[in-house]
């Protein structure tokens, strides 16, 4: 087993303040010198136009622009270092896991995915120049792979493929973008259907108003239905699946055979995150294990989260800090069944 930690990060203030001050703390971090050696040794698929990212940003969020130039002056790096590394758009020049459950008044979300590109970063940001704070894990810095705002909307997403990518944001940044930018689940499904899509994706989002939509996105076409289960299949666009689909059949089976026995949001999270319930992975060299597990509770407005399998969720109250009141743990630990390196700590 290894050992595992999630360091948490609370601001409040300007994008571009909030840019900077990552910056600062991202300077000469591991995770900044891991993602600039993967680019020694891997070719991008893609090419990144300052102006296409700005024009793009511009229309969605555009106080993200912000926070991109403050990290740019903070970690002294030219724009499009940063953009390349974290703006979350790109243009056209692996496989992972993540089930999600939820119920009229949670959502219970695993992050499969491999350990090199874990940032272990939990963020919870207020901003006072645009858009709505928003608590959840961080993934390329700017982006969010799963979490919930101000107004109880909550979001997270799972794989579908890589085939055939577009000129378009990639999955945590439109996860972000969602985030700050929606206040209900209609107008996250209004802007996912608009917004440019990289690579296919399905969406899910939920608020206080106890529906569930699962969005499938792909660069060629969104849909949209209704559903509490989701895994790594397309259940409408089904000509935009995996051939391979065994792995993401199992997991969703596991939720069906197993949600009868759930009553309350704890149930929900142990099924997910229990190691013998079926649900939680530890194919971690094929980028499908389970790094944490995530729930959220629109309508109480906490957050439950947890590193690793068969562990208490640490519950945090984001209401009472949307109030004013800062949360003092600094980190998160955990531990996973593998010893492969994370970004963050090796």
């Amino acid at each position: 087993m290894k050992k595992i930690y999630s360091d948490i990060f609370q601001f409040r203030g300007s994008h571009y303040d909030f840019g900077f001050q990552q910056g600062i703390d991202l300077k000469g971090s591991l995770t900044i010198q891991n993602r600039r050696k993967q680019w020694k040794t891997r070719k991008a698929r893609f090419v990144i136009n300052e102006k296409a990212v700005k024009e793009a940003l511009l229309p969605y969020a555009p106080k993200i622009w912000d926070e991109l130039v403050g990290l740019s002056d903070a970690l002294e790096w030219p724009i499009d270092e940063v953009l390349k590394e974290f703006g979350g758009y790109r243009l056209e020049y692996v496989r992972s896991g993540c089930s999600i459950f939820t119920s009229e008044d949670y959502m219970i979300r695993n992050y499969d995915y491999q350990p090199k590109t874990y940032e272990g970063r939990y963020m919870i940001y207020q901003p006072n120049d645009g858009g709505y704070a928003v608590i959840g894990p961080s993934q390329r810095v700017t982006g969010r792979m799963d979490g919930m705002n101000e107004k109880g909307l909550v979001l997270g997403y799972n794989f579908i493929h890589r085939k055939n990518p577009g000129d378009g944001f990639i999955c945590n940044m439109i996860g972000r973008i969602i985030l700050e930018r929606c206040a209900s689940a209609e107008e996250a499904v209004t802007m996912l259907k608009e917004i440019p899509h990289r690579h296919s994706f399905s969406y899910i989002v939920m608020d206080k108003h106890q529906e569930t939509y699962v969005i499938e996105a792909t660069p060629r076409g969104v849909e949209v239905h209704k559903s509490n289960i989701c895994t790594n299949h397309f259940e409408v666009l089904k000509h935009e699946n995996r051939n391979y689909l065994d792995d993401s059949y199992k997991r969703m089976n596991a939720i069906n055979n197993y949600k009868g026995n759930v009553s309350d949001g704890y149930q929900a999270f142990r099924m997910m995150n229990d190691l013998d319930k079926g649900v939680f992975a530890n194919d971690y060299r094929n980028w499908s294990g389970t790094i944490h597990t995530s729930a959220y509770f629109p309508k109480e407005g906490k957050v439950w989260f947890a590193l690793g399998g068969d562990r208490e969720p640490e519950v945090f109250d984001f209401t009472k800090w949307l109030k004013g009141e800062q949360i003092h743990l600094t980190r998160l630990y955990g531990e996973v069944d593998t010893d492969l390196s994370f970004a963050h700590m090796d």
